[in-house]
């Protein structure tokens, strides 16, 4: 029997019998899913027992939001020029924290990552301690920095750095690390010393990664300085927080509609620059 023949009989072997189910995947592969699935269940009913929720108060306060959304939409002009300069600090202090963290986190990353680090053992800790900043929300940062430096932007602006450089040493330590190993040795080989292979090719390579990460942070760091405003670190999150305590829902109403404009132009610029970076 030639070779030819054999291989088609061995092929007519493999195909499956009639009636016969086919093997898609191991047996037991789904079974992390499912676990997954029931814990999560699991703990939503615990949280609701925890939280000893009330839905009868919630279901029965649902119309006034009605009433409340309608009181804000009445937009007052009252204090206009307080509202927009709160805007213009909190977009401000979005700037500089994103500035910072971008510088600060690049060292960082790059001492992060294992193909470019000293030594491996050094980007070990440095990943934990991002980890560590990271699982930690901004939130509590902030208070931390406000209880040090007491009320106001500074505080704000450093209370954001944490999540901030965290962010940025955890992302851009991977970007570096997708540069190819074969580029860095080559360079290693020509006797480039580490700061000549980051700035000739693991930054350049890693730039359209870097921008695009850049404009994503921006769009959430803003989000967090709107909030932050909130506990006292200043800016449109203070107005707004003032104004509902004052009742002057139309004047709140208008400080949210400026944040939800501006928030959406972060967007549709973030969008427009993810997509021409992915042409390039």
């Amino acid at each position: 029997m030639s070779t030819l023949e054999l291989e088609q009989q061995g092929a007519l072997s493999a195909e499956p019998e009639l009636g016969e189910r086919i093997a898609v995947k191991p047996k037991g592969a789904d079974m992390p899913i499912y676990i997954f699935l029931a814990a999560s269940a699991i703990l939503c009913v615990v949280s609701f027992f925890v939280l000893d929720l009330n839905w009868g108060k919630v279901i029965e306060r649902i119309p006034n939001l009605g009433s409340v959304v309608a009181e804000m939409l009445h937009f007052s002009l009252d204090k206009f020029d307080l509202t927009i300069s709160t805007l213009m600090e909190t977009i401000a202090t979005t700037i500089l924290a994103v500035f910072y963290g971008l510088i600060i986190g690049m060292v960082v990353g790059a001492f992060g990552a294992k193909n470019i680090a000293p030594w491996k053992g050094l980007a070990t800790v440095i990943q934990c301690v991002l980890t560590f900043v990271r699982a930690v929300p901004t939130t509590v940062w902030a208070l931390l920095i406000l209880a040090c430096m007491g009320f106001g932007i500074s505080a704000g602006i450093a209370g954001l750095l944490f999540h901030t450089i965290a962010f940025f040493g955890k992302v851009f330590a991977q970007t570096f690390e997708e540069v190819p190993e074969e580029t860095l040795e080559a360079l290693r080989a020509a006797g480039a010393n580490r700061i000549q292979i980051f700035f000739g090719a693991v930054l350049p390579a890693s730039l359209t990664g870097l921008i695009a990460w850049s404009a994503l942070r921006f769009e959430i760091t803003f989000g967090e300085a709107t909030i932050l405003g909130m506990v006292g670190a200043g800016g449109v999150g203070y107005t707004i927080m003032a104004a509902v305590n004052s009742y002057q829902l139309g004047r709140a109403g208008l400080a949210v509609v400026l944040v939800f404009i501006f928030a959406y132009i972060i967007e549709a610029v973030t969008t427009t620059m993810k997509g021409k970076l992915k042409v390039l």
